[in-house]
């Protein structure tokens, strides 16, 4: 299978928290367009392009060092098949506190991925029953971008990457019908994942 580079698209672009409240209207219900084990996620319009925002849940003890390099591995991913990242926030913020009549701050980190939209959303509202099936041609489509997509998380990159939680609520559709996988890279950090990597270990410490 081949293995086909994501075309011609700049490098993931540092957005601060405040741009995102405000491309998102302070993450209201209106522009939420789901939900999953990693975060909510939102619509948003930024420098004219539909993007899709993960906003990712605040853990307790998640690990910093973790995500970065996490962060790391999702950089290096690019692939027609494979949803691709636009931008990321990770920003720290105080709120105060108070306890035992004493006022004290606990550090709060914003972290966000930014992905590109996708208008067709996920391939299992496109299976759900015999009246919204697909073609023959598009389900070939699908099928060969999945397999190229995981190919390309196998052995086309630095280290192989295998997605454990592969569905079709993690394949998203474009425009065209083209199948881009998501939802993997992430999962050192949460513990209700089931994505791992092979001996080189990315995601592990």
């Amino acid at each position: 299978m081949e293995n086909k580079s994501h075309p011609t698209r700049l490098a993931p672009v540092d957005i601060t928290f405040k741009l995102l409240k405000e491309i998102t209207n302070s993450f209201s219900e209106e522009q939420k367009i789901g939900s999953g084990g990693y975060g909510e996620v939102y619509k948003g319009v930024l420098n004219g392009e539909e993007i899709a925002v993960k906003k990712l849940y605040h853990m307790p003890g998640l690990d910093d060092v973790q995500f970065k390099k996490e962060f790391n591995n999702l950089m290096m991913v690019h692939h027609q098949n494979i949803v691709a990242l636009i931008g990321y926030c990770y920003e720290v913020r105080y709120r105060h506190f108070e306890h035992d009549k004493t006022y004290s701050f606990a550090e709060i980190a914003e972290r966000a991925l930014c992905f590109e939209y996708l208008e067709c959303g996920s391939l299992d509202t496109h299976i759900s029953d015999a009246s919204s099936g697909l073609d023959w041609s598009t389900r070939y489509k699908i099928i060969k971008g999945v397999c190229d997509g995981l190919n390309y998380l196998h052995s086309g990159s630095k280290d192989a990457i295998y997605h454990m939680d592969l569905k079709p609520a993690n394949i998203l559709l474009d425009k065209d019908m083209t199948p881009k996988i998501g939802d993997f890279g992430l999962s050192g950090l949460f513990a209700s994942t089931a994505t791992f990597t092979t001996k080189k270990m990315i995601g592990t410490p």
